[in-house]
């Protein structure tokens, strides 16, 4: 017993073994816990002064596509001018916005500000991209250690994403209304602040001139084939997210859709933490499909449990589903490094992110059509199929160019041998 527990901690202690690994990762933990709290304190305090979901709704929404649109800006900067430099006045533009949202809902200013204020969080730096590049630049070289060091972060996305959302509803609920987005803004400004003042861990800054040069990520084919992938997997998020809340509050269990919920994060932490502890895949663009292949299947299953009519049943169903959930993230967050420049490592990281947060928002959107035009059992198989779209643009993208393609590709560009598939071909 004593042998499996070393096996399991073995790769967590060499992977936090450098000096300051353990310290930024409280900072950045600290930092991303409010990104699972902004939006559901958003939403009850906004509810909850203007008695609208719908307008609370409109407000985030807005929220998100502006950090779609500002995101890879601000990690591009990061990438030129460095983590410090930029990570913590951009942090403090965020704050500023959500306190902004909180008087403005407070003292009842006109809606148009609410979407003003909640806009300017956009800057809100992706903390786990800038985690991600810390471990890239302390175990560059080491494949283990870099495997290990993402499924670490993917375990700690779900579980922050498990937690924010129950600890945002406990404070606006048991304290006052805006006492979640209040303590949001205090836990990300303090962590970004203890996350930027290790400056021994923090990789180097790529300059203007260095960022300038490295083709940018998003006219790369592969990584853009990719990015799709992820848009497809977000849609499975949002989907399953809306129709567990329609489900349960149809069978009138409503208070319990967030632990449902919740299990499903469980799942992926789990599954993640245990992926970490095994070695890396040797070839990440053949597992990648498999990996999506088996969420297809596993997602199956939350189908046959709402058709039977039991919540239990369906929180053991998504609990299963969720543990797909990991691997296909880890996978494809190590394929996104390796298509990436490394003075663009943000950049590339971030722009998985937001094409994950759109698929978010448009299954989300399918999921509660599907739920009120069919049934809520019934718009389950929204999540397969979100599924299973995902695994055939992966499918499209392992397979790679033709033939004739990377011979025109290798011709062209003698000396970049296989690699030239990655770089100017669809293969990842």
């Amino acid at each position: 017993m004593r042998e499996r527990v070393q096996d399991f901690t073995a790769p967590y202690a060499r992977l936090f073994a450098p000096p300051g690994a353990r310290a930024f990762t409280a900072g950045n933990l600290l930092a991303r816990l409010p990104m699972g709290m902004f939006s559901v304190a958003a939403v009850i305090m906004i509810a909850g002064s203007r008695g609208s979901y719908a307008l609370a709704g409109a407000v985030t929404a807005t929220g998100l596509a502006a950090t779609a649109l500002v995101g890879p800006w601000t990690a591009r900067l990061v990438d030129r001018y460095g983590q410090a430099r930029v990570a913590v006045p951009a942090t403090a533009i965020a704050v500023l916005g959500s306190l902004a949202l909180l008087l403005c809902v407070r003292y009842g200013a006109p809606d148009w500000t609410l979407f003003a204020a909640y806009a300017a969080t956009a800057t809100t730096p992706n903390t786990g991209g800038m985690s991600r590049a810390r471990w890239a630049h302390l175990h560059r070289g080491d494949a283990a250690a870099l495997h290990t060091a993402n499924s670490f972060e993917q375990a700690a996305d779900e579980l922050c994403f498990m937690l924010g959302p129950v600890v945002a509803a406990f404070l606006c609920t048991a304290l006052f209304p805006e006492a979640g987005t209040l303590t949001g803004a205090v836990l990300l400004l303090t962590g970004i602040l203890l996350f930027a003042a290790q400056r021994a861990t923090e990789p180097p800054a790529a300059g203007r001139a260095a960022g300038a040069r490295a083709r940018a990520p998003l006219y790369s084919p592969a990584l853009a084939a990719l990015l799709a992938v992820f848009l497809a997997t977000g849609a499975v998020f949002g989907s399953t997210e809306v129709v567990t809340l329609a489900y349960a509050d149809d069978r009138g269990h409503q208070a319990w859709a967030g632990a449902v919920l919740a299990l499903q994060a469980a799942g992926s932490c789990v599954a993640g933490l245990l992926l970490g502890s095994l070695g890396p895949a040797r070839h990440p663009r053949a597992r990648l499909p498999r990996c999506v292949a088996a969420m297809a299947a596993l997602l199956i299953l939350p189908l046959l449990a709402a058709r039977a009519g039991s919540l239990p049943l369906l929180a053991g169903a998504l609990l299963l589903a969720g543990a797909a959930t990991a691997p296909t993230m880890v996978t494809g967050m190590t394929l996104v490094q390796r298509l990436t420049p490394g003075t663009r490592l943000n950049e590339g990281m971030t722009l998985a992110v937001t094409a994950l947060l759109a698929g978010i928002a448009a299954g989300a959107a399918m999921g509660g059509w599907a739920a009120e035009h069919t049934t809520p059992a019934l718009a389950y198989v929204i999540p397969p199929a979100a599924a299973l779209s995902a695994l055939l643009i992966a499918c499209a993208g392992a397979r790679g160019p033709r033939r004739e393609r990377v011979r025109r590709i290798r011709k062209r560009h003698p000396r970049v041998g296989g690699a030239a598939d990655d770089k100017h071909g669809w293969r990842w």
